[in-house]
C-alpha cells in the first residue's frame, strides 16, 4: 500500500473495522486510495493483494461484531419488543419477499448489500430478523467482504492508473467512490420530482 506498509496496512485495517462498525468512514474511499498508492508504489501486485486480505479481513471482523451485538440485542428482552415492533410495520409482503430471496439466494444478497450505497445494515437487519444463526451470515458475508474490497481497489487502480502522480490518483479514486455512493440518494431524489 505504502513504501511504509508498517504504518499503512495496520491503519487501513482500523479505519475499515472502525467503519463496519461505525457506518459513516468512507471504507470504499480508504480501500480505493489504498489501492492508487500500491499501484505506484513497490510491486503492485503483492500490495494490492497484502491490502485486499487487510480490508477484507477488517470488513469481515466488523461485520462480524456488528452482527454479534445484533443479535444478543435481539435475544435480550428489550430486542425481543424492538424486533416485534419492527416486524409490525414493516409490511408482511416484503418481509416475506426479502426473507425469501435471502433463504434463495444468501451470497448474492449480501454482496450486493456490501456493494449498494446504505444496503449493508438493512440486510444485516433482515438476516436478523430471519433469525440467522451466525455461521449462515459467516458462510456468506466473507465472500461479500472480498468482492467489496476488490470493488474499490478496481475502482482505486483505475483512478490510480489514469495519472503519473500517486495524489491525483488518490483524488480521482476518492472523488469517483464518492460519487458511486452519492448516486442512489441523487436518483432517488430525481425520481421523486
Amino acid at each position: 500500500m505504502t513504501p511504509d506498509g508498517a504504518v499503512g496496512y495496520p491503519m487501513l485495517f482500523l479505519l475499515v473495522l472502525a467503519g463496519a462498525l461505525v457506518p459513516v468512514i468512507p471504507t470504499g474511499a480508504l480501500v480505493s486510495s489504498g489501492a492508487v498508492v500500491a499501484f505506484h508504489h513497490g510491486a503492485p501486485g503483492v500490495s494490492l493483494g497484502v491490502e485486499l486480505l487487510v480490508a477484507s479481513a477488517a470488513a469481515f471482523l466488523g461485520d462480524m461484531a456488528l452482527y454479534s451485538l445484533g443479535r444478543r440485542g435481539m435475544d435480550s428482552r428489550g430486542g425481543t419488543r424492538w424486533l416485534e415492533r419492527i416486524r409490525d410495520r414493516a409490511p408482511q409482503e416484503r418481509m416475506e419477499q426479502a426473507q425469501d430471496r435471502l433463504r434463495r439466494h444468501a451470497v448474492p444478497v449480501l454482496v450486493l448489500s456490501r456493494l449498494i450505497p446504505g444496503g449493508r445494515l438493512p440486510v444485516m437487519l433482515a438476516c436478523l430478523v430471519s433469525h440467522w444463526p451466525l455461521a449462515r451470515f459467516v458462510r456468506g458475508n466473507a465472500p461479500a467482504c472480498v468482492v467489496w474490497a476488490a470493488t474499490y481497489q478496481v475502482i482505486g487502480v483505475l483512478g490510480g492508473s489514469l495519472f503519473d502522480e500517486p495524489w491525483k490518483g488518490v483524488v480521482a479514486a476518492v472523488l469517483l467512490t464518492v460519487a458511486i455512493s452519492a448516486a442512489p440518494a441523487a436518483w432517488s431524489h430525481y425520481k421523486d420530482r
